[in-house]
């Protein structure tokens, strides 16, 4: 018999679940720490929040599967010496933040964050018109200043920071719209059929020199902490937008609002921030070029059940000796 551990206990139905995966399994959902202590000791699996009380006493521990996809915050120094492997829950969100990507994108083209402003104090004004003057009628070859004021997406380019299942699927989007996709990433090579080459990170400043949109869809790692920097938002157009639904630490807050202040780039649309929530008083909340959603682009009705199925596929891997679906790297938390 197989002895799965689960600690944070979880809810009959999903406990049911499991136990349909194999009549081989005990199965033991702990209601506190001191039992998950003990029953830790002979477990071969763990899910739920590991920590370094309960991994210490862990005599036959095989594999953990975390909760989440992220692991910055789960991962400690022990947990990564231990030979223990770590799957996480990567792969659940790719078309999900995919579109609320698009739905930064296209506000940005298309002058939405700001009619939905003017919306509200009946406005009927076109971005880049003149008082006075709502409609615009030019002749022919000619282009009005609120022509210019809306990008047309096929002429536009988009680069995205991290080729993993979110990466590539953002990458997928943007092509289907017609637009030029650049994208870096340390392991990926080849988004098929989107991008021939995924450039190595080394080539992070042609991607940003190139972009309208640079999008960040990486993940919190010791090489992306604070990747983004003054010096990276000098080396972009001063016409890109910055995207960011990867993770907060990735982007120096300060150094984000001080660009903007400056125009060094024309706009940011972010989920997630270095600090969380967003205090009141920030500046960026009053900044008419800068969407904010508060860490939701990863919000769905479908996100439940794929979670639950990546947990019970890699129960079934690990029950037949297969490889996991989410191995993790421990040292690199992803």
């Amino acid at each position: 018999m197989t002895k799965l551990l689960i600690y944070p206990a979880i809810d009959a139905q999903r406990l049911s679940r499991i136990q349909d995966v194999s009549d081989q399994l005990t199965i033991v959902n702990a209601q506190d720490v001191t039992e998950a202590l003990d029953e830790i000791k002979d477990a071969d699996a763990f899910f739920g929040k590991i920590t370094p009380e309960l991994l210490a006493p862990a005599e036959k521990l095989q594999w953990i599967q975390s909760p989440t996809a992220s692991l910055e915050h789960y991962v400690f120094p022990e947990l990564v010496e231990h030979p223990v492997q770590l799957t996480n829950m990567r792969g659940l969100f790719y078309d999900v933040i995919a579109d609320h990507v698009m739905g930064f994108v296209l506000c940005f083209a298309r002058n939405l964050h700001r009619y939905i402003r003017q919306q509200a104090d009946s406005n009927w004004q076109p971005i880049g018109g003149k008082a006075g003057k709502p409609d615009f009628v030019t002749g022919p070859g000619q282009v009005s200043e609120v022509d210019r004021s809306h990008m047309h997406l096929s002429d536009c380019s988009l680069g995205v920071v991290g080729a993993g299942s979110i990466g590539a699927e953002i990458c997928r989007r943007a092509a289907a719209f017609g637009m030029q996709v650049y994208a870096v990433d340390p392991i990926a090579t080849e988004i098929p059929g989107v991008v021939e080459e995924v450039w190595n990170v080394d080539r992070l400043n042609d991607l940003l020199a190139l972009s309208d949109f640079t999008v960040i869809a990486a993940p919190h790692t010791p090489q992306t902490e604070k990747l983004f920097r003054t010096a990276q938002f000098q080396q972009m157009k001063s016409s890109t937008y910055l995207i960011n639904i990867g993770r907060g630490a990735i982007v120096d807050l300060n150094d984000l609002t001080t660009a903007l202040q400056n125009g060094d780039i024309a706009g940011a649309a972010l989920d997630v921030f270095e600090i969380e929530p967003l205090p009141r008083e920030h500046p960026l909340w009053g900044m008419e070029n800068v969407i904010i959603t508060p860490h939701i682009a990863a919000a769905s009705t479908r996100v439940p059940e794929r979670h639950l199925e990546t947990l019970l596929e890699n129960l079934r891997c690990f029950l037949t000796n297969k490889p996991f679906i989410t191995l993790a790297d421990k040292q690199n938390w992803f």
